[in-house]
């Protein structure tokens, strides 16, 4: 699919600066847990790939998952560690914690957990808007965060994973029985 062409055309455009200067402040509103203003910094039809979650495309969607989010996480607090931009790309490293005791999130009822999250997002901006995001991070933090999987390296979860050897050479023992 093409990516969409860009022409400045909102009215309410964050101030003109540099791609750092627009993504500090996407990211302000980010931090505000404020999708409206997010949604001042896109294109109407940017794309935002969530790697561990999916595509989102356009306003009404990507503003959808942050309400979710922010839903879902009410007192999500995010950390910008660093921006590092040229003139096309700003790419951000972050950290978002707060506990999931708001509303559903990706269908998942809300658990009372701490979710704590580090990751990346490169954002490609034309026209002074932000055309394409890709946020990478660690779905794995948000499933054992929320309850999903057990902490990492604690007795649950090397249970987990033995359990999951054994189904997987049991499963290769009957494929080999089948073969014969």
């Amino acid at each position: 699919m093409a990516e969409p062409q860009i022409s400045p055309e909102r009215t309410g455009a964050p101030a003109a600066g540099t791609t750092a200067d627009l993504a500090r402040s996407y990211f302000a509103a980010v931090a505000a847990r404020d999708a409206s203003a997010q949604l001042e910094h896109w294109h109407p039809q940017g794309i935002v790939d969530l790697v561990p979650v999916g595509i989102r495309r356009g306003e009404a969607e990507i503003g959808a998952f942050f309400r979710e989010l922010y839903g879902a996480i009410p007192d999500l607090e995010t950390i910008v560690e660093a921006v590092v931009s040229d003139e096309r790309r700003a790419v951000v490293q972050w950290r978002m914690s707060g506990h999931f005791t708001g509303g559903p999130f990706q269908g998942l009822d809300p658990t009372g957990g701490r979710i704590a999250l580090r990751g990346v997002d490169v954002l490609e901006v034309e026209g002074g808007r932000i055309v394409r995001n890709t946020a990478y991070y660690d779905g794995l933090d948000f499933a054992r965060g929320a309850g999903m999987l057990p902490e990492q390296d604690s007795g649950a979860e090397k249970a987990m994973f033995t359990a999951f050897n054994g189904l997987t050479k049991a499963r290769a023992a009957l494929r080999a029985a089948r073969e014969r």
